[in-house]
């Protein structure tokens, strides 16, 4: 695994508009700090900058709510039309409480609100929609970069805020990678006592992605990381092998 990891922040990324090319605007911004990606390096990207350079914005005033979701508004004193938005983004309800709706998105993921987020957005009736494919986005991202970085080997990881369940506090998880494996099986192995074990699966992406959030702050408008120093299992992995399946969940 290494040794030692360092985290980088990568300052001066700036307001990314729809269309912008993302991998020219991270690079210039490492040029900028006197960084040359290395082999092996790793990108944490947050979910907002890609959701922005694609076009996944919504402006709250072309949305009309349904009946559902002005019920729903009520019960949480929430803006209607942004409830609206977050209806259509969830293939399916988990949970609701108190104007908070515990959706399963049309990737897979089970998260408050599908993902659908106001803060860190330009406008006080915008809203950011997750990426449709953020495997395949931190794939175009990673071809961009690999191109302009001497094509060193190098992964990617976009990361979103989310909460957990039984614990306080949001924690930064990976909704998309390219390049690497995101998690490490060690099913099978023996530990130091010579004990097999059974269920170890440690979710590395997730982990780099909270790690990452160190640096990144909330407040600091740095949303982009660069960690040195890991040694990840590189691969073809997607974020599907970070999801439980129904028939293992004993909460679904």
């Amino acid at each position: 695994m290494g040794t030692e990891i360092r985290i980088i922040p990568i300052k001066g990324i700036g307001e990314i508009s729809p269309g912008a090319n993302l991998g020219t605007i991270i690079y210039e911004a490492l040029r900028n700090q006197d960084i040359t990606l290395q082999q092996r390096d790793i990108l944490v990207v947050t979910q907002k900058i890609v959701s922005k350079a694609e076009g996944q914005t919504i402006q709250l005033t072309n949305i009309h709510p349904s009946p559902l979701a002005q019920t729903i508004a009520k019960q949480g004193s929430k803006d209607p039309r942004h409830v609206e938005v977050v209806l259509r983004e969830t293939k399916r309800i988990v949970r609701m409480d108190r104007g908070i709706i515990i959706s399963e998105t049309n990737h897979g993921f089970i998260c408050a609100n599908a993902g659908v987020d106001e803060s860190n957005v330009n406008g006080e009736n915008s809203l950011t929609l997750l990426p449709i494919d953020p495997d395949q986005s931190a794939q175009e991202l990673r071809t961009q970069l690999q191109a302009l970085a001497d094509k060193h080997d190098i992964a990617i990881i976009i990361s979103d805020t989310w909460g957990r369940p039984w614990r306080n506090g949001q924690v930064n998880m990976a909704i998309g990678v390219a390049g690497m494996e995101p998690l490490i099986d060690y099913r099978g192995r023996r530990d130091h006592y010579g004990y097999e074990m059974q269920a170890s699966m440690i979710a590395i992406a997730d982990e780099l992605a909270a790690a990452a959030e160190l640096v990144m702050g909330k407040t600091e408008q740095i949303p982009v990381a660069l960690i040195r120093g890991y040694t990840y299992p590189s691969g073809a992995g997607t974020t599907r092998s970070l999801m439980r399946e129904s028939t293992t969940d004993m909460f679904r």
